[in-house]
């Protein structure tokens, strides 16, 4: 297929018009397997890429004091049942720049696909940088998603990550963020999966606040059915004065499914404060009877829960 088909079949496999997928002020990015099939810049943003024998090498910039206005969009995909994605990433968000960014990851008929990435994040001086990823799998489970981030936030910065997999089969994910926060930085990341059959799903993410004032939020919300498995590891540590930190965790389980939270948390200073929260269970039996009260059936209730766990309006909406 031609460049412009694969971009209309990546965009329709998302729930994307092709037909009108985005207006000119949209910066595009998309890649299927090892081809980088569509680019459309705008002003303040440089992306050098390469295709490699298995992926592409990227570097992306956000000029100084650029202001993107509008998100992003990048979308990385395999179509076929089977291969093989492997992205490297090195993405600099320079000093007072503002950006965020969308993307999309989508494999709808995989029963054999690597998705793998090896990020390196910097968040320059006062920038501010958002990065939403919503994932698409199909029903086979035949996905295995590895990123891993090492991410730097500088002075005064804010870095908001998402990951969000709600429909389709999870397949195997291991995930795992190492965040380094600066003085007077914000970061917040958080994670939404919905995981059910034999799915599997491993979470690490780690914030180290080593500047003063600096602040963390590791949000982890996942919900598990038949034979899912997941594994929660969130780190937080505090050396610098006056740092806060913050790790919620909350997991349903359904079925037989098995569910695991380690939170961690570490202050190496008096001033700092890190506080931590985790809830493992089955679903709350006084919303199950509200609902059934009002005439859902058990599956239905269920599934509006669980809904109500993972659901969270962004700017992305």
């Amino acid at each position: 297929m031609s460049g412009k088909d694969i971009v209309a079949e990546l965009m329709q496999s998302i729930g994307v018009d092709p037909a009108h997928p985005f207006g000119d002020d949209v910066a595009r990015i998309e890649v299927h397997e090892n081809r980088i099939v569509g680019v459309h810049l705008v002003p303040g943003l440089q992306v050098d890429a390469n295709e490699t024998d298995t992926g592409i090498d990227a570097a992306i910039t956000v000029a100084d004091g650029a202001r993107i206005e509008r998100p992003v969009h990048i979308c990385f995909g395999v179509l076929p049942e089977n291969g093989i994605q492997h992205i490297n990433l090195n993405m600099r968000i320079r000093q007072d720049s503002r950006a965020s960014f969308l993307a999309h990851c989508t494999f709808p008929n995989a029963k054999d696909v690597q998705h793998l990435m090896n990020a390196v994040i910097e968040v320059g001086p006062g920038a501010h940088y958002a990065y939403f990823e919503r994932h698409v799998h199909g029903k086979y489970g035949g996905v295995n998603v590895v990123p891993v981030a090492k991410v730097v936030v500088h002075e005064g910065a804010e870095f908001t990550t998402e990951f969000e997999l709600i429909k389709g089969r999870a397949g195997r994910i291991d995930f795992s963020y190492d965040t380094e926060c600066r003085a007077r930085s914000v970061v917040e990341m958080t994670a939404r999966i919905n995981g059910r059959e034999t799915d599997s799903i491993v979470l690490r993410e780690k914030a180290t606040l080593i500047g003063e004032d600096a602040r963390a939020a590791l949000v982890t919300h996942i919900a598990l059915r038949d034979q899912a498995r997941a594994e929660i590891y969130n780190e937080i540590t505090a050396t610098g004065d006056r740092a806060r930190g913050h790790v919620d965790c909350k997991e349903i389980v359904i079925g037989e499914a098995v569910a695991k939270a380690v939170p961690s948390v570490e202050v190496r200073n008096p001033t700092a404060h890190v506080t931590h929260e985790a809830a493992i269970g089955s679903v709350d039996s006084k919303q199950l009877q509200t609902l059934l009260s009002r005439g859902l059936n058990e599956d239905e209730a269920t599934d509006l829960i669980v809904e109500g766990l993972l659901s969270k309006k962004t700017r992305w909406s």
